[in-house]
């Protein structure tokens, strides 16, 4: 019992978002501290004040965003709607995995095994350079269709849990008060697997986030390829990569706030 006790005393403590946060704190600390240290090796010469200069700038015209902004703005934007997509499709490869369509079910196991197998890489080249030629897309769209159908697969596996994760007897329960399968799953399985998938599905934007930045190889607008741009243009690496990670950082940190509020508001 007393062993039991202390076990969920740790947990609890290890799962508080101070206890978190102090320890992301310190992992950012050691890897600033080893930067600082290396760059001091190569004799880099720091320009942290010219930083400021592409998050804002007051001119004759008044206040205006810098560059790393309106990256951050296309990182946002993309992210947005590449992982609407993907829960969308990803929902439909899970629905039609579990039907008991057989050929549903084996294009549905097929997709998932080739995106799940393929790196992100090669499918981003697929989507821009070939099927962009194909259908016309522009380098915006292929980004956020490659993303969505990526992390689609991967978000179909969450669902798929989830729903297996619901008991039997919800099912049973369902039909015993003569509901089909679509109107259970819709009124009844769908509500609950939400607050099941709802902290992995956070994981997954989190990635999708972070996976984004692949996109800066085709050019899109987004904060790495504006990083990149302006590294080019400065020399300022080390500045310039420290700044988009801590936007990186921050923005997914307010995603995992905000997944918990949202799991919290269920819960209730």
């Amino acid at each position: 019992m007393k062993y039991e006790r202390r076990k969920y005393t740790l947990s609890r403590i290890g799962n508080s978002l101070p206890v978190s946060l102090c320890i992301y704190v310190l992992i950012v600390f050691l890897i600033c501290r080893a930067a600082l240290t290396g760059s001091e090796a190569m004799g880099y010469n720091w320009q942290w004040y010219r930083v400021p200069q592409f998050l804002y700038r007051h001119t004759e015209d008044g206040f205006q965003l810098g560059e790393l902004v309106w990256g951050l703005w296309g990182t946002i934007k993309l992210s947005v709607l590449a992982f609407a997509l993907a829960t969308i499709l990803g929902l439909g490869i899970v629905l039609l995995r579990l039907s008991k369509l057989v050929v549903g079910s084996a294009v549905a196991t097929v997709y998932l095994e080739i995106v799940r197998n393929t790196p992100i890489l090669i499918l981003l080249y697929l989507f821009y350079y070939i099927l962009g030629q194909i259908f016309n897309f522009d380098r915006f769209t292929a980004a956020v269709l490659c993303l969505a159908a990526y992390h689609a697969a991967l978000i179909s596996e969450v669902f798929r849990a989830g729903i297996k994760s619901v008991p039997q007897g919800q099912w049973e329960a369902a039909r015993s008060i003569g509901m089909s399968d679509s109107l259970a799953f819709r009124k009844i399985i769908l509500p609950q697997t939400i607050k099941i998938v709802l902290p992995p599905l956070t994981g997954e934007a989190i990635n999708l986030v972070k996976s984004s930045a692949i996109v800066s190889v085709i050019a899109v607008s987004e904060l790495t390829t504006v990083g990149r741009n302006l590294i080019s243009d400065t020399y300022m690496s080390f500045e310039i990569w420290f700044t988009i990670a801590i936007i990186y950082a921050i923005l997914t940190l307010l995603l995992s706030i905000l997944a918990n509020l949202i799991e919290k508001r269920l819960e209730n």
